[in-house]
This record gives C-alpha cells, structure tokens and sequence, in this order.
C-alpha cells in the first residue's frame, strides 16, 4: 500500500494528500487523491438529545408518584406570582415515551438519540444545599429526575422501565427505528452528600452490581470526612460541585467501579457515550476510562462536556494522549445564539470557532455542534431563527445535536429553572408535527443524511457577510467522491450568493430535487429569505 502524506499531522484525517489506489476496469492503477473530514462512522449521525423524564410520559405505572415521604419526588413546581414558571420533580417521561415517539425522532432525520443518565438516583428530594434565588446551584428541594445524582451506577432507575421494555429490550426498539442510543455517563460525582438538616437515604451513599454499600459520605462535609474509614475512601476530602460528593479518581476502586458500570451499559445496548462534566476529573482518568473502554469496544465514539467558550480548553480532551474524546462544541454555540438569537450577529461570526486547519483539535469534524442545551437557556429566537440555525448546524462541519422541543420552539429563551427543562408530552409531540421549523428541519436534515460530504468532508469557506455564507463540503475516498456546494441567507429578503465551484458536473439541489449542470468557476445563485441551497455532484461532465 502507498504511504499516506498527511497536510497537517494534528489533525486525524483533514488532508491526505497522497494516494490510496482504484482498480480500473482494464486492470491500470489510478491515483486517487483522498479528501477527508473525518472517518468517525458516528459522524453520519444527527443527535436528538432529551432529558428522559421531561420528553414523554408513555407508562404512567413507573410514575413512583408516592415516592420520598415528606420529601416527595414527584411533580414538584416551582410557583412564582401564582403560575408554575418550572419543576424540580419527576414528570413521568419514561423510555416507552421515546420508543413510542421513534419514527418521529427518525423522521427528523436523527440518527441517535442522547438520553439523560439511566442509572439509580435517591428516592427524596434533596434538603440540604440552597433554594432558588439563594445561588448558583440551587438545589435545595430538587430531585434526582435528570439522572445525574447517581447512587448505583449498576441499576435502571425505576422511573425509566415498562414491562417488556428494560433497559436491552430499549435500545433493541430504537435499533429497529435506526436509531443509536447515546449512554450519558458521570465520573467526576454522585449525588448531594452533605448540607442536609438530617441525613437521607442513599444520599452520599454508592452501591455495587449486588446492592452492597461501597461508599457513604455520611452528610459529612467533605473536609470533616474520616479518611480512615473504607466507607469514605471513594471521595475526595474537599468540596467541588455544590453538596455533590467528589469522587477520587485516583482510587483504583474507583476506576474499576465506573469502568465496570460503562462496560455494563454498552454491554446492555448502547451505542456511544457522552460524559458529564468532563474537566472535573483529569486527564489521566479519561485515558485509563477510554483505554478501558475500547480493549472492548475499539470504535466506540465518545464525546464530553467542558463548558468554556475557550477553544484551546475544551480541544485537550480530544488528543489521544488524552483518551480521544470528541467535545461539545461550547465556543459555536455561543457563536450560533449570537448569529440567530436575538442579538443577529452577522454570520461572519460563525468563522471564528470553526478551526479547519489550525491544529487546534485533533479533528474539528468530530466536534458535537449546538445551540443550547439542558444547562442553559434555551436559544431566543423566532421560528426563522431556529430555521437558519438548523441551516447551518446540519451543513457545516461537525456533528449537530438538537435539544428537545427546539423543533417547535419550545420555551424558547428559558434557562433552567424558569422552563428549559418543561416536560414536553405527547400532546406537544402530536400537535408540533407541521410545525414550519420542524417541516424545515427534516428537509434539511434530509440533505445531511443524503451526502456523505455534508456529513464527513472537508469544508472550504466562500464569502461570508452579514445574512449570507458560502461554503463547499467535500469528501473523496476510493468509494466516494462528493462535493456539495452550501449557500445559506438568514435575511429577511431574497439574495444572490455566490461561491466559487471547485468541479464541473451535473450538480442536484439536495432541498427541492432540481438538477443543474455547473461549470467549474465563480457562480451565483438567488437563495430565498431564512432560506438554504445544497448542490450536490452526483456526475462529473464526460
């Protein structure tokens, strides 16, 4: 086989720029020079991403709602001026409501779906930490509905099953809808373990695979724990996120728990992982994980949160010194709020974080792109807004992920506590089907799913201005050989975009269906309002 001579050694698969090899017909050798974004099979997804008990609720019997005593967990609102602005309990979404909604999901163009953590949490409301309005973490009265306050990391949350649907029989339903489930997991913490008036049950407390107590923090302040007691020696003796306990990474009994639960999941169905709070924990923890991890599962695709608008930050975690670990894209999506929110930044803002061939990732192709999620508040913007923001998250590079409801504008501009985590419902789901950003959202995603080039090529920037960006995708290997021409306008008005078209040939508008020959040279096109163009070559000119 040739020796492949890559143009920028940093990234994984940017630019080979010498040759893999294609058998003519007539038994000659033609150079095939490789254009590549990414390899990542994953890539090809779109992710829908649902906090689990707030999406649907498709079995009202695992609802628990006598659960946690005077400290109950189900259907607790939080009620300012008299009206419910939001709910820090249980709402009943369940997995029966994703599988019963998957074509819907499907239909969207979704390849996966990313659910909030499936394992144990307490069976209270948290007493301790502080309520809203007193700071940042506001916990106090909250329960463990989002899955992250992990107690066994072993154990299917008892909010989350049906008869006839664990946790396997779950991910074999969403196989069969061509979907993927995205485990998310946690390393850095548990659940609330100090700051309680008294102590309550499974609070500060893990459990192994046979229910046999490991760990207990004993609503201990971290710094006061008896260090010489086995129970205390999964934590850390010093306070990071809020009451959370803190796990110490460097206790091999700590490892082999998380690593053995990971393994449990992905042996049970899932299909990829995203990791919580990643910057928590160091480097050297995730290498040991994802090492760990792959000895299995070698091309299992991981990727984390590290919230920082900071490029160079966030990208640590994607080297292979580092374990190789895909991040959530934070700096787009405080590019993408700002372009279509409410601010209407010029779409020359979106440059700035793409880093295409700077080194700063180890490949920004493999990066989660995104506007908003469950931690923030949702993304304000019109129904064109959201319109032109799909435009782009499902064009440019990387791979996009879509917050529940955002395909109807659900609680559009509501951060945590004031409505972002809303319970949607079936009748939301029923009723939002036609909605405009949803109908544009699957044409769009369509495109994606349709070209290779749009999902895992090279992107070379046109002109970018105010309301309108050019940009070319494109991907050749010794199977395929794609372009797609992309022009995008968020203005209020019709507008020519032009763009410089790097091959001549018979182009297909990946929207409407036209066809169109093209000849290589600067071109322009008349793209509608809130509007988007995708040319693909589907035939070279002979």
């Amino acid at each position: 086989m040739p020796r492949l001579c890559r143009a920028n050694t940093r990234l994984l698969v940017l630019a080979v720029c010498s040759a893999s090899w294609l058998a003519a017909a007539s038994d000659n050798q033609t150079a095939v020079t490789e254009i590549i974004g990414t390899k990542e099979p994953f890539a090809s997804r779109a992710v829908y991403f649902v906090v689990t008990d707030r999406f649907v609720d498709g079995d009202p019997s695992n609802n628990q709602e006598e659960q946690g005593g005077e400290y109950p967990t189900f259907n607790r609102p939080i009620v300012k001026n008299g009206q419910a602005v939001a709910n820090l309990g249980y709402m009943g979404g369940d997995f029966k409501g994703i599988v019963n909604n998957a074509d819907y999901i499907s239909e969207m163009g979704f390849g996966a779906v990313w659910g909030t953590p499936v394992i144990d949490n307490p069976d209270q409301a948290f007493s301790g930490g502080f309520a809203l309005g007193e700071g940042w973490f506001t916990d106090k009265g909250k329960t463990g509905y989002h899955g992250y306050w992990g107690v066994n990391f072993y154990e299917l949350d008892e909010h989350l099953p049906s008869p006839g649907l664990d946790f396997t029989q779950f991910t074999q339903a969403l196989d069969q809808a061509g979907l993927d489930f995205v485990l998310d997991i946690v390393g850095n913490h548990g659940s609330p373990s100090f700051d309680m008036p008294e102590d309550q049950p499974k609070f500060g407390e893990i459990y192994d695979q046979d229910r046999m107590l490991l760990a207990d923090h004993k609503n201990t302040y971290p710094e006061e724990l008896d260090m010489s007691d086995p129970l205390s020696a999964f934590f850390h003796p010093s306070q990071d996120i809020a009451q959370l306990s803190n796990f110490n990474e460097n206790n091999p009994a700590v490892v082999e728990y998380l690593v053995g639960s990971y393994l449990h999941w992905l042996d049970a169905g899932a299909d990829a992982i995203r990791i919580d709070t990643i910057k928590h924990v160091p480097n050297h923890f995730w290498k040991t994980v994802t090492d760990r991890v792959r000895a299995k599962y070698p091309d299992l695709f991981f990727f984390a949160e590290h919230w920082d608008h900071n490029a160079q930050a966030i990208a640590q975690h994607t080297f292979p010194e580092n374990g190789g670990i895909s991040v959530l894209d934070f700096p787009g999506q405080k590019a993408m709020q700002a372009v279509f929110g409410q601010e209407q930044k010029p779409m020359t803002e979106l440059l700035s974080y793409l880093h295409l061939n700077d080194g700063v990732y180890a490949n920004p192709y493999d990066l989660m792109t995104f506007y908003d999620n469950h931690d923030m508040p949702r993304m304000n913007a019109t129904d064109q807004g959201f319109i032109d923001a799909h435009n782009w998250l499902f064009t440019s590079r990387g791979i996009p992920v879509v917050y529940y409801g955002s395909e109807t504008g659900f609680r559009r501009g509501r951060a945590e506590h004031a409505g972002n985590r809303d319970y949607y419902g079936q009748d939301r789901v029923d009723a939002g089907t036609e909605h405009p950003i949803r109908q544009a959202l699957i044409k769009i995603a369509a495109a994606r799913k349709a070209s290779v080039a749009l999902q895992r090529g090279v992107q070379r920037n046109g002109d970018f201005g105010v309301n309108t960006a050019a940009f070319v995708r494109e991907y050749q290997d010794t199977r395929f050989n794609e372009t797609a021409l992309v022009l995008l306008n968020k203005g209020d008005t019709s507008e020519m975009v032009s763009i410089y078209v790097p091959h001549s040939g018979r182009y297909k508008n990946l929207i409407t269906g036209e066809m169109k020959g093209l000849v290589q040279g600067d071109w322009s096109s008349e793209v509608p309002a809130h509007g988007v163009q995708v040319w693909n070559r589907v035939q070279p000119f002979d």
